[in-house]
């Protein structure tokens, strides 16, 4: 993997013509021990934090919102997949916004829009409004997955970059445990439409907190919007196939993780668990699991490398969705544990490699690896119901390993290209 260059001066950003100024190369970056690089690290955990929360508010509620308006499992999970299908498809047109206008200007914007629309959300009246809103808050949200990473890439010091992105990582795991876990609590005393309420009175706080936090950015150089410029910067980044082979380990990953995550709760409410929506809203504390991963990513890449870390996370979702087969409960948590942090040690060190990877137009390689990765939580999230409805859990299982497999033949593929151009050097 080619090392990237951090320096403001190596980021040639889509669009950006001769910027009206650049940061002085005088200005030292983000390192750890500093005040700022610990504001930044706040900061983009309770961005993150509010984000996951957001886009899948809905998913631990699947079959109370099944229950209250009379949904298929199929449709239900359309108030999952229609937040992270819009949050893909605005990805890079937010990552654009981002060079013109600034990162913390469109992560700003992100995080206080998508808060707004959760208090709207509770009271959508049907199915077609659910998903109307909640396409146009994964628009909204889109502008900080966008952009943070190219944040982090642009202000923290080379050698603390992989430990940043972790522990941004690990504030979206903590993110997507908080709002299940909270989720099912209220559901299960004041339904789930108080429940979405209390997650978006959770967001804005974490907005607020961003807001206060985060630190101004001191290598960033603006430039304006060139639709010409950012074609030729995403078919240069579709061009690398290092890069390729990245975004297509995180659409499978998440694929897998879409798929366990929307149909867990209708497994687990059905029998012969029988479980209650605060139970299962409690099973999402494993997401505690992904807040370890991620942040351990970093030591786990310096010790076998990026494929040897990948395949790590593969042996261990194939671990866990074959544990989830099982009748037992704690054999079937224990297969959610290896799911889970397999999940984000793959996602944490495919992401990072993406950053470290593209050493022009950082953004939207960023925002493309992102727009495969939610796409497969879209895919994953739909087709994995549909299975369950059709074939029951064991459908949903055979459908994540074929995603599995591919990320294990897309790792080793990599491994094989590596070592043909070791021996031809």
């Amino acid at each position: 993997m080619p090392a990237a260059d951090t320096g403001a001066s190596a980021i040639i950003r889509a669009g950006a013509s001769t910027p009206s100024f650049a940061p002085s190369s005088a200005l030292p970056k983000l390192s750890p021990g500093g005040a700022g690089y610990r504001r930044a690290l706040y900061a983009l955990f309770a961005a993150g934090l509010a984000t996951f929360a957001l886009l899948y508010s809905t998913q631990a509620l699947l079959p109370a919102i099944s229950s209250g308006l009379s949904l298929t499992p199929a449709q239900a999970s359309l108030t999952v997949s229609a937040a992270t299908a819009a949050l893909a498809v605005s990805l890079l047109p937010m990552s654009a916004l981002s060079e013109k206008y600034g990162r913390t200007a469109v992560m700003t914007a992100s995080v206080f829009s998508a808060a707004a629309l959760a208090l709207v959300i509770p009271f959508a009246p049907d199915l077609i409004s659910l998903v109307v809103l909640r396409a146009l808050q994964g628009i909204a949200l889109a502008g900080l997955p966008a952009t943070a990473m190219a944040y982090l890439a642009e202000e923290v010091g080379p050698k603390a970059v992989a430990s940043a992105i972790g522990l941004y990582v690990a504030g979206n795991s903590i993110g997507g445990m908080l709002s299940r876990v909270v989720t099912g609590a209220v559901a299960q005393y004041a339904g789930w439409r108080a429940a979405l309420l209390a997650v978006g009175v959770l967001s804005l706080a974490c907005a607020v907190a961003f807001r206060l936090l985060v630190p101004p950015a001191r290598h960033f150089r603006p430039g304006p919007v060139n639709p010409a410029a950012l074609w030729r910067t995403v078919t240069g980044h579709l061009g690398n196939p290092l890069l390729r082979r990245l975004y297509v380990i995180g659409l499978l990953f998440m694929a897998v993780f879409g798929a366990v995550y929307t149909v867990l709760g209708y497994r687990l409410a059905a029998e012969p668990f029988a479980l209650s929506q605060s139970a299962i809203g409690l099973i999402f504390l494993v997401y505690l699991v992904g807040t370890a991963a991620s942040a351990g990513s970093g030591f786990l890449l310096a010790r076998i490398g990026r494929r040897g870390a990948l395949y790590v996370g593969v042996a261990l979702v194939t671990a866990g969705l074959l544990l989830t087969l099982s009748g037992s409960l704690v054999l079937i948590l224990t297969g959610l544990v290896l799911i889970t942090g397999g999940f984000f040690t793959g996602h944490a060190v495919a992401s990072g490699a993406v950053s470290r990877t593209a050493t022009t137009g950082r953004a939207q390689a960023s925002a493309l690896y992102l727009t495969a990765y939610y796409a497969g939580a879209s895919l994953g999230g739909t087709v994995g119901a549909s299975a369950y409805h059709s074939a029951g859990w064991s459908g949903t299982v055979a459908l994540a390993l074929a995603a599995v497999l591919g990320i294990a033949c897309v790792t080793l593929y990599g491994t094989r290209q590596a070592m043909a151009a070791a021996r031809a050097a």
